[in-house]
């Protein structure tokens, strides 16, 4: 089954062109199927880079997936066009009355900032509290997934000394995860970020379950199914060049930056980079929304009924 789209998003067009199955909205709504509805809380400046990224990897499955862009309502954007975000993307105060089967709640550049410091720090504070009662499952990425994880339990983000940046190692700790299924004792996973969580910290929170650790730049996932949500602090979704762009772009501007670990080949930056990332990040996503459709309500109203 396709995810559905608009047809006049950027999106729809790339994914098209790469063999994802996309529906336009009028074909969707003749289809006699109750679609997941998938949220997409976008705080990256690229909307459309980011937007595309997700969409490929959740319009990957069996399912049709019902995608709906959202935005922070006390947040503008400056780094996107305004006449796409009047388009597709709607402020969470217009959706809060909504219910969702999924979210996703991606990183942003920010991370420098103590979370108190975001200027929109009450608001997802909100949105956090809101998706106990109208969403079955978050997925919170990145800075998303620090600040979820601080928000529910108080665990700290802790600045590095140097930007973990490149692909790195990592370990299937919980095998036998519903959120695993498919993948390797041992994985690679784009890492990009000036702050870390640490194991120790997110294994003594109650109820948090670590799914993926590295040796070199911590806990990759974890699983807190109190909150019914997952936690990822590295970028499966990347693109194959999206760690070459960032290192372009900062040795462009003069900045400090070091070659991204084990990303080009022989950490050669002018030889292609080999995308060793993404089998895994399709079977990540892929098992989220199987879990999401074994166990949402098939009525949307139900969704949140019990939970505070």
């Amino acid at each position: 089954m396709p995810i559905t789209l608009p047809e006049t998003l950027p999106a729809f067009d790339i994914l098209q062109a790469e063999g994802v199955m996309v529906m336009a909205e009028d074909r969707a709504t003749r289809q006699d199927i109750r679609p997941l509805r998938i949220g997409l809380l976008n705080l990256m400046p690229k909307k459309i880079q980011t937007e595309t990224q997700f969409a490929r990897l959740i319009g990957a499955t069996p399912l049709q997936i019902d995608l709906h862009l959202i935005r922070i309502s006390s947040h503008e954007t400056k780094n996107t066009a305004a006449e796409h975000m009047e388009a597709f993307y709607r402020p969470w105060t217009e959706v809060r009355d909504e219910k969702f089967d999924g979210l996703l709640i991606t990183g942003a550049p920010i991370e420098h900032l103590p979370f108190e410091e975001v200027t929109y720090w009450d608001e997802l504070r909100q949105i956090f509290d809101w998706t106990q009662s109208h969403v079955h499952s978050t997925f919170g990425i990145c800075w998303g997934g620090m600040a979820m994880i601080h928000h529910f339990h108080g665990v700290k983000k802790h600045m590095l000394t140097a930007k973990a940046f490149g692909c790195f190692r990592h370990r299937n700790l919980v095998p036998a995860s519903p959120y695993l299924r498919g993948f390797s004792d041992d994985l690679l996973i784009p890492v990009s970020r000036w702050t870390e969580m640490r194991q120790a910290e997110v294994e003594a929170a109650p109820g948090l379950i670590p799914l993926i650790s590295s040796e070199e730049v911590g806990p990759a996932l974890v699983e807190d199914p109190g909150h019914r949500a997952l936690y990822m602090f590295n970028h499966f979704e990347y693109d194959s060049c999206t760690l070459k762009e960032e290192y372009d772009r900062d040795v462009e501007a003069g900045k400090a930056i070091n070659v991204p670990v084990n990303y080009y080949p022989d950490d050669d930056p002018s030889r292609p980079p080999a995308n060793r990332w993404r089998s895994h990040a399709h079977l990540l996503y892929g098992n989220w929304i199987n879990e999401i459709y074994q166990s949402t309500p098939f009525e949307l109203k139900e969704i949140g009924a019990g939970r505070r």
